[in-house]
């Protein structure tokens, strides 16, 4: 895949779970490499995982495209696309090209997820309600997205 490929599916995960910006170049740049250092990052990105996957649940978690959430996947977005582009060694025009793409993908990815959370709790099936059940979802399609292109790096 192309960096614009890889750059709009990440921004889309990151729409989806801000976490990813940092799970999927962590998890390239560090893939095949052992000791402390490697373990250490992709620990603290599994952290970030967990987290925002347990906050996401409670409902006094803030809109994905309210301020300055919203920002965040932006920023996100834009540098996770940018942080992969460079794990993959691609040049330095890939990297601007990857912030742009990364950035408008986790602007599309953010409503996109916001549309389905609304669909599933209002016009869904009933198995999607409480309003979780969509989350979980939703953080396992994330979670396989930003798998996917960990594993598909291009070291």
């Amino acid at each position: 895949m192309g960096v614009v490929i890889r750059s709009a599916v990440l921004g889309l995960a990151v729409g989806g779970r801000a976490s990813a910006a940092i799970r999927v170049p962590v998890g390239a740049g560090t893939r095949g490499r052992h000791g402390p250092g490697p373990a250490l990052l992709r620990g603290l990105a599994a952290l970030a995982v967990l987290g925002e996957t347990a906050g996401d649940k409670l409902p006094s978690a803030p809109p994905r495209t309210a301020f300055p959430a919203f920002t965040g996947r932006l920023v996100g977005g834009a540098l996770g696309a940018v942080a992969l582009s460079v794990v993959e060694r691609r040049s330095p025009g890939s990297h601007v090209v990857a912030a742009l793409v990364g950035l408008g993908a986790a602007y599309a990815g953010s409503y996109a997820g916001t549309a389905w959370r609304r669909w599933a709790a209002t016009d869904g099936p009933d198995a999607l309600r409480p309003d979780w059940r969509a989350a979980a979802i939703e953080d396992a399609l994330v979670q396989t997205v930003a798998g996917g292109l960990v594993r598909t790096s291009h070291r």
